[in-house]
């Protein structure tokens, strides 16, 4: 990771500055080099002083075949830009350049343009004649992909040479121009070791290689130098946000530092894991917190911050052929899952998850661990947490609990102070630095989002059956596909689950993104689950129709019922309340003169029965 320690120039504010010193892990001391005046200041504003990054927004817009070519670049280049103990070599260049049939200083620039953003986007180059478009037909891209599952990924183990020889033959067959070798080679390249080592040897192979052994992490020595990610159900059932009504139970995401066991993240959602919450669970761990828990209105600090080196996912699918795979790769974190059927090395998650939902158990509306263990409890009866009520809650345990008790995984050591020792140091061992913020909060995010693709109408676009419009929108609306004329052009859009009042809209053409809100600004914000409860409703009534007026509707309809069924709830319990009272003082009081009698009530008109009695209108 990047580090801010003392000395390096950094930039606060638009200008440039020293860093003298680090007090703590949230502020640090800066100084001006011309007039030397000296300011505290919150550590996650500063930036290290370089060129001003520029690594491409729309991750999954960029052409596979671009997208491969940078990442063989990087991966080409990487021993040279993470070199720590001696500088990179003339020579090495040179290497690198003969590999690419480039010259060197074209392996400069590229190691340049990594210095510059950290970004593997950086490195897509630009200028192509065909727009992204791979040169190579759709037929040879069959044959090559076919031969390679077919012959080269195969426990004979042939050659480069001989996969090219097979390939070419394929193509002459089918009256195809055949691909030009170096073309093969970078294919291959692309392949993963991991893969071409399972394919080609053995799985066990590959395993032992590749895998981490059990009970230990290599390379989880310092802070954020391995995360692991992992879900669990929540033990507990919620309510809504309005009626107190009991919705069902969560799911918890968190992301956590192997090295000093802080929790670095986490996202507490209504949907079953996936790659949305492990997204927003990741984003939440990189980016800094100081404004999340402000909003929050949390007083302590969780100072953990920056982007790791590895993630230690349990057979995360989510990550394979999707945004996860991409944005990861982007900010070069390495991801390593774990084959099913195997033991889990380390475990520090899920003993993690242990402590967590140990003390969620205690919370009314639990569902235990088990039914056994829940016997008769009425779970959902007694819930009354919403799951911005639990977020809150979770957070102030992790901080103000489980950070500051002492940690036997970590000598007794409570994670926060473990955390401070390493980036600050102690009386007898130097700190490593502070990781330095990432440069575009937003570009992050958003890379960690799904996406989805929509049309662009004179309405705006449609997702979800809920309108958004923007004036950006405009030029795209019935836009033609550049590729196929007689198709409508589709658009990258992301949004967030938690808010789908707006969308953020990528535009093609300055690559960045905008916002698009509601095109009836006067909806009310909700959530994707609110909206997908209300589709559910719709989907049971044949005779609705799934638009936009409908959902809103649905959302007011359900919160008239609601209050109606609240309102009556009140009133039954009033009058119930009123009967006892009129009991109660209907039966004769003893006096403490037992001798006195107290004469009989007597009553006037005839006796009906209590169910026969009406109410009065």
């Amino acid at each position: 990771m990047s580090q801010l320690i003392p000395g390096c120039p950094v930039s606060w504010r638009d200008r440039d500055w020293i860093l003298l010193d680090i007090p703590s892990i949230e502020r640090v001391l800066i100084k001006d080099p011309e007039s030397g005046h000296m300011e505290l200041v919150p550590a996650t504003e500063l930036q290290v002083k370089r060129p001003a990054g520029n690594g491409k927004q729309g991750l999954m817009t960029i052409p596979d075949e671009d997208w491969n070519e940078a990442w063989i670049r990087f991966e080409a280049i990487r021993p040279l830009v993470e070199r720590q103990n001696r500088k990179r070599t003339r020579q090495e260049v040179d290497e690198v350049a003969a590999k690419f049939g480039k010259d060197r200083a074209t392996v400069y620039r590229w190691i340049a343009k990594w210095q510059e953003s950290k970004t593997v986007s950086a490195l897509v180059r630009r200028g192509r004649s065909d727009n992204g478009k791979s040169r190579l037909t759709t037929e040879v891209e069959v044959v090559i992909q076919a031969e390679i599952e077919a012959f080269y990924l195969t426990r004979e183990r042939p050659s480069v040479v001989e996969l090219w020889e097979r390939i070419a033959l394929s193509c002459r067959e089918k009256q195809l121009a055949a691909p030009n070798i170096s073309t093969i080679r970078r294919r291959i390249d692309g392949l993963q070791d991991r893969l071409i080592v399972a394919k080609r040897h053995s799985f066990k192979e590959a395993r032992e290689k590749y895998q981490p052994l059990r009970g230990s992490f290599p390379g989880a020595d310092v802070p954020l130098a391995v995360y692991q990610i992992d879900h669990s159900p929540i033990d507990m059932c919620f309510v809504d946000e309005q009626y107190r009504q009991e919705i069902g139970r969560g799911y918890l995401t968190i992301v956590t530092d192997s090295c000093t066991r802080m929790l670095a993240g986490f996202c507490a959602s209504l949907d079953p894991p996936g790659a949305l919450s492990t997204g927003l669970a990741l984003a939440h761990a990189i980016l800094p917190k100081v404004q999340w828990l402000s909003e929050r209105s949390i007083d302590v600090a969780w100072p953990i911050y920056g982007i790791p080196s590895k993630i230690y996912a349990d057979n995360a699918s989510e990550f394979r052929g999707t945004m996860l795979e991409r944005a990861c790769r982007e900010y070069n974190i390495v991801m390593e899952n774990r084959p099913k059927g195997l033991p889990n090395y380390g475990g520090h998650v899920e003993r993690l998850f242990r402590t967590f939902m140990h003390r969620v158990q205690t919370l009314p509306g639990t569902t235990f661990s088990n039914v056994q263990e829940r016997g008769e409890y009425d779970s959902q009866g007694r819930a009354v947490m919403t799951l911005r009520e639990f977020e809150h809650w979770f957070s102030i345990f992790a901080l103000k609990v489980y950070h500051q008790r002492p940690h036997r995984g970590i000598g007794r050591i409570p994670p926060i102070k473990y955390y401070e020792q390493f980036l600050l140091g102690t009386s007898t061992t130097l700190g490593i630095g502070l990781p330095e913020p990432v440069r575009d909060e937003r570009k992050l995010r958003l890379d960690f989002m799904p996406y989805v693709e929509r049309t662009i109408q004179e309405y705006g676009v449609v997702i979800d059956n809920i309108h958004y419009y923007a004036d950006v929108l405009r030029p795209w609306i019935h836009a033609r596909d550049p590729k196929n004329a007689k198709l409508k052009r589709k658009f990258v859009f992301v949004r967030d689950p938690r808010d789908i009042s707006e969308v953020y809209f990528f535009d093609p053409e300055t690559k960045t993104y905008f916002v698009a809100p509601y095109r009836n600004i006067t909806r009310p914000k909700i959530s994707a689950w609110e909206l997908n409860a209300v589709l559910k409703r719709i989907a049971a009534q044949p005779e609705l129709q799934p638009d936009e007026d409908t959902i809103f509707q649905g959302l007011a309809e359900m919160a008239r019922i609601e209050r109606a069924a609240a309102e009556k709830s009140r009133s039954v319990r009033r009058n119930s309340q009123r009967r006892v009272g009129w009991r109660q003082n209907a039966v004769p009081v003893a006096r403490a003169d037992s001798s006195v009698e107290t004469p009989a009530p007597s009553w006037d008109g005839d006796v009906q029965p209590f169910d026969d009695i009406e109410e009065a209108q």
